[in-house]
């Protein structure tokens, strides 16, 4: 079984993620759902470019691997040890998710300062841990070679997002 389809998955809904954080705080209108889908779509689109950094790291790995079935293997391998921690990070914040949406008021807002707040700062230590199960988990030195370009690659939805769309101060549409 190959790991890549959830890495992917994960990947995506990630870097939407990052694209409503790039935009959120921006604007002080109170309807603002076609503005957040938009940034939502737009760290979608930047994620799906940056996804493809590990998928060709991953394919120069296996073309020039000497047995490329043992390769596959052991990318196989890694992806699942990258894949164990990223599941268990995403599972906690769909949880402190659900609970924003499903809570009142002042509990949802504690839900968003006490879990969403800093399991966002988190995001580059889980990436980390990820890297460490991908070489434990029989993935070697090249699936924490695919899995740090992976990772280097959902860091980077955010930052590129705001700065090619929400570097400036936002103003009402003229007219």
């Amino acid at each position: 079984m190959t790991p890549a389809p959830a890495l992917a998955a994960l990947g995506l809904m990630d870097a939407a993620f990052s694209g409503f954080r790039a935009y959120a705080g921006r604007d002080a209108r109170i309807r603002k759902h076609r503005a957040i889908a938009r940034a939502a779509l737009r760290g979608l689109a930047a994620g799906a470019v940056l996804l493809l950094a590990p998928a060709i790291t991953a394919g120069g790995v296996l073309l020039i691997a000497d047995d490329r079935a043992r390769a596959y293997a052991s990318l196989a391998d890694g992806g699942i040890g990258y894949l164990v921690p990223l599941v268990v990070y995403a599972a906690v914040v769909l949880l402190s998710l659900a609970a924003y949406f499903v809570l009142p008021f002042r509990a949802s807002t504690l839900a968003v300062v006490v879990g969403l707040g800093p399991l966002t700062l988190l995001r580059p230590l889980a990436l980390g841990i990820a890297c460490l199960g991908a070489l434990v988990h029989d993935g070697g030195w090249t699936s924490l070679l695919v899995g740090a370009v992976a990772g280097v690659a959902v860091l980077c939805v955010e930052p590129l997002v705001h700065r090619r769309w929400y570097a400036e101060v936002l103003r009402p549409p003229s007219g």
